[in-house]
């Protein structure tokens, strides 16, 4: 029963547009056995879906960014969230028009807008280094 509860928040927070069910059924599961103590690894789950490990860990981080991952058990169970969340595609997208920006990005064809590193640049590449590395060690610490 909880697998399809967070199959049908999935599907509110647009995760299953132009997906195939398997990785988010997979996914679904995952999180319902290890809500309910079940010990079950990621091959388990892979083995009964038929999805790549790399599928089921992208469906995982999905989930992970919308409010609902955010819920105590206690709390999925009784309340139903009436937001929704944009789909991992658009967010994904404004994420990497937002690095464009942040990033030396030419505004033009041209090479005479493109300008060299300055201090300030320097500063802001070295802290989005920063907050990748710290998204990646958390993506490889996220324990499966």
């Amino acid at each position: 029963m909880t697998a399809l509860r967070l199959l049908q928040r999935m599907k509110r927070d647009w995760m299953h547009t132009g997906r195939r069910p398997s990785g988010l059924c997979g996914a679904a599961l995952l999180v319902a056995a290890r809500m309910h103590k079940f010990r079950r690894s990621v091959k388990d789950v892979i083995s009964v879906v038929k999805v790549c490990h790399t599928t089921l860990r992208k469906r995982l981080t999905e989930f992970e960014d919308t409010p609902t991952s955010q819920l105590t058990i206690d709390e999925f169970m009784r309340v139903d969230l009436e937001q929704e969340c944009d789909p991992p595609s658009f967010t994904a997208g404004q994420h990497k028009a937002k690095m464009q920006q942040v990033w030396l990005v030419p505004q033009s064809d041209t090479c005479a807008s493109w300008k060299p590193f300055t201090p300030r640049r320097s500063q802001r590449w070295r802290k989005m280094q920063t907050v990748s590395i710290y998204l990646f060690s958390k993506s490889v610490l996220f324990s499966f």
